[in-house]
């Protein structure tokens, strides 16, 4: 049985706490959290577990073997690192860490103490996305050309990060997992509409070597929430939109052609192809849960995490250079650069 201490109680805490004391082979032995109200609320939920104040006290614990992070991102380096080193396996809330060489550091511990680091990047966990990259993967898509997503609502404003580092993440995680490949070069520009605040609003172009172009829209002034990415492929394309009840993925059988021969060009260059939609049958399990069970398997038989402390970097690093870009109203940024410099 794999013992869990849940540290931090607040927006995401309560989820895993109960995703991982709801999976088999793991039992939540602590919540720790410095709001009195919080502790609380976990103490009415879990009667007869430690709720504690002072993470300390979740580390210096021998029979807690792995923690799981939900704490503002400042956060996570000084908490992960001291849970690393006080050998216990790692679950972080995204974004992983606040810079790249944070990252690496505690890449480097893992390693060293032979622990799992794992990032909660829920949605590569959700059935429509893995369903994604299988369809990628097969080549049932083609060549990938685009990938627009928009991710807006209104709120939650966050303290300590901007809307790229809190909804774009999300975004950069499923390219991470869906594509298997890294871009080149990014371009980002934001706006912050409220004094002391960062940017509520965000625009991220992403460009890959193979010719793909990935472009984020993400936002925490929308009328409405909308959840919905367009995928663009040589073969067919995909939407998938997350607020939908049932059918998130839709695939339809739509394109152009391009004349390779004379007298087609004569006639038209474009021609359009129209065929059938389809709506691939998912799962229903929820990603948190299986998320959770994952990260148990992971800690009980040794196995690297599928959102491992590689992906968490990658995705840290793709923010930091779009925070780069922002700062220069929209310069691109060669990625490849920056990869070579760290």
């Amino acid at each position: 049985m794999i013992k869990i201490g849940i540290i931090g109680y607040g927006y995401w805490g309560p989820n895993l706490a109960r995703c991982f004391s709801e999976a088999d082979g793991s039992q939540v032995a602590a919540i720790c959290d410095a709001s009195p109200e919080a502790r609380a609320r976990a103490a009415k939920r879990y009667p007869g577990i430690s709720i504690v104040s002072d993470p300390q006290e979740v580390m210096r614990d021998p029979t807690i073997d792995a923690v799981a992070i939900a704490t503002p991102v400042r956060t996570h380096y000084g908490i992960a690192l001291e849970a690393l080193c006080s050998g216990k396996h790692v679950l972080v809330e995204k974004p992983m860490t606040e810079t790249s060489d944070q990252s690496r550091r505690l890449i480097d511990e893992a390693a060293k103490r032979n622990l799992v680091l794992m990032v909660d990047h829920t949605f590569v966990y959700t059935p429509a996305v893995r369903k994604i990259r299988e369809l990628v993967a097969r080549g049932d898509l083609g060549d990938i050309y685009y990938y627009d997503s928009i991710r807006v609502n209104l709120g939650l404003f966050q303290r300590d990060v901007s809307v790229l580092w809190d909804l774009a993440v999300h975004d950069l995680s499923i390219l991470e997992y869906v594509l298997g490949d890294q871009p080149v070069a990014v371009s980002a520009n934001g706006a912050c509409h409220f004094v002391g605040t960062q940017e509520n609003t965000a625009y991220v172009t992403l460009f890959f070597g193979s010719g793909t172009i990935a472009h984020v829209n993400v936002n925490w002034l929308a009328p409405v929430k909308v959840r919905q990415t367009l995928i663009a492929g040589s073969r067919k394309m995909i939407i998938y939109d997350d607020l939908e009840p049932d059918e998130k993925v839709k695939v339809y059988d739509k394109g152009v052609t391009v004349a390779n021969s004379t007298e087609q060009i004569y006639e038209s260059l474009i021609g359009y192809r129209s065929g059938d939609m389809w709506a691939p049958q998912l799962a229903t399990t929820e990603a948190l849960r299986t998320e959770a069970d994952h990260f148990i398997a992971c800690v009980r038989d040794g196995e690297t995490p599928i959102t491992n402390g590689a992906a968490g970097l990658r995705v840290v690093s793709l923010l930091e250079g779009a925070s780069l870009s922002m700062k220069h109203r929209g310069g691109p940024i060669d990625l490849d650069v920056m990869r070579r410099a760290s």
